[in-house]
């Protein structure tokens, strides 16, 4: 495949939706989405080599450098129909996330087949509830939906505002995806009547294909015999722009089915709902011992004034790999700070589990996509382990 991106300009959410639509129906070149410093959407078209390509998406980068991906007008065509089966209808959709990740390209192309006007959320300052809370007030279509990162239907439960409240329960369904939401997010949601739909994928499925552990229409789900999960069926995407061997090692074709392979472990009940267990790569052999990030993660954010926690494994001398967190606290003042650094009310508690270095701060390091920033934070407690 060949890239051939070329800027055509700066354009508004109209252009934007008629350079997709043109895509869509094989009438112009794939394009590719990304936010303009101000504020307005730039597409750039894209030569694939792929005959029926429609989009090119970024992964995240979350772990490394990001890959482009090539969506196909079948695999999100194939999405949007089966999401709309899944949420029973087609409605009016709601843009609070960048356009440059799946979820936010997603939203303008559920929009196109259904034949609804999406409206867009002014992200050029960030989120906020106040943002959002307008920005929903101007939907009129009689369903609507939107889809969020865990980080901001937080902020929006935390808004003291009432129309925040009043606008999230008159969403028939918000998508919540691109990270883990923790039981407690779900369950302050559900008990302030907003209905929440988790959904898991990414770009290579054309974003959320399994929602609530249950694949979506024409979706498949099996496990590896390393518990790695393989998500298949039509929504998978065409491969890699310019990457052939990245392709051929992530998409492979068993049984007539063409599979994603993804870097998640997994496990499926009787009835085939999906839970996500953590990343493959989440085993960290320190001292010999294998230890599970997931697993100390969620020990951390049990502790009492524990927002939110990322553990990774660093390079070390004595311990061949050493358990570090980078924790979100509560009490994010200096003094804080040092108090939870120290450990001495939390690493009996955790015992062997505790890890050696621990950097403390108000929130942990995220992507615009609302993803934790895993790479950003590694290199900061690497840097902080090999100073000690």
């Amino acid at each position: 495949m060949t890239s051939g991106a070329v800027n055509i300009e700066p354009a508004n959410l109209d252009f934007a939706l008629r350079a997709l639509a043109a895509a869509l129906h094989g009438e112009g070149p794939a394009v590719e989405l990304s936010a303009g410093t101000d504020g307005t959407i730039v597409v750039s078209a894209v030569d694939t080599g792929v005959a029926d390509a429609a989009a090119v998406v970024r992964t995240s980068g979350s772990t490394g450098t990001p890959k482009a991906t090539v969506l196909t007008v079948d695999a999100l065509a194939a999405s949007s129909m089966a999401t709309a089966l899944a949420l029973k209808g087609e409605g009016q959709w709601l843009l609070a996330l960048p356009v440059q990740f799946v979820a936010g390209l997603q939203v303008l192309v559920r929009s196109l087949f259904a034949g609804t006007r999406p409206w867009a959320m002014d992200l050029s300052v960030g989120f906020t509830p106040e943002a959002f809370t307008a920005a929903a007030r101007e939907l009129t279509d009689k369903l609507r939906f939107t889809s969020l990162v865990p980080t901001q239907l937080q902020r929006l439960l935390d808004s003291p505002s009432a129309d925040t409240l009043a606008v999230l329960r008159r969403f028939d369904a918000i998508l919540l995806g691109g990270a883990p939401a923790s039981p407690e997010l779900l369950a302050a949601a559900r008990a302030a009547g907003i209905r929440v739909v988790t959904t898991y994928g990414s770009a290579e499925t054309c974003g959320g294909c399994v929602y609530d552990g249950v694949p979506l229409d024409e979706v498949e789900v099996k496990l590896g015999d390393d518990g790695r999960i393989l998500l298949g069926g039509s929504t998978i995407a065409a491969g890699y722009l310019d990457a052939p061997r990245l392709t051929d090692r992530t998409f492979v074709k068993e049984g007539g089915v063409r599979w994603y392979r993804t870097n998640d472990l997994g496990e499926l009940d009787q009835d085939g709902r999906l839970t996500v267990l953590g990343r493959a790569d989440d085993v960290i052999i320190t001292g010999g011992v294998k230890v599970s990030a997931a697993h100390v993660q969620s020990e951390l954010e049990k502790l009492d004034g524990v927002l939110a926690a990322f553990v990774a494994g660093v390079p070390s001398a004595e311990w061949g790999q050493a358990l570090a967190a980078f924790v979100a606290v509560a009490d994010s003042s200096p003094e804080g700070i040092a108090g939870f650094t120290a450990g001495t009310s939390w690493a009996p508690v955790l015992g062997k589990l505790a890890p050696k270095t621990v950097l403390a701060a108000a929130e942990l390091l995220m992507l615009p996509n609302g993803k934790p920033d895993r790479l950003g934070m590694t290199v900061r407690l690497d840097a902080l382990h090999q100073g000690k």
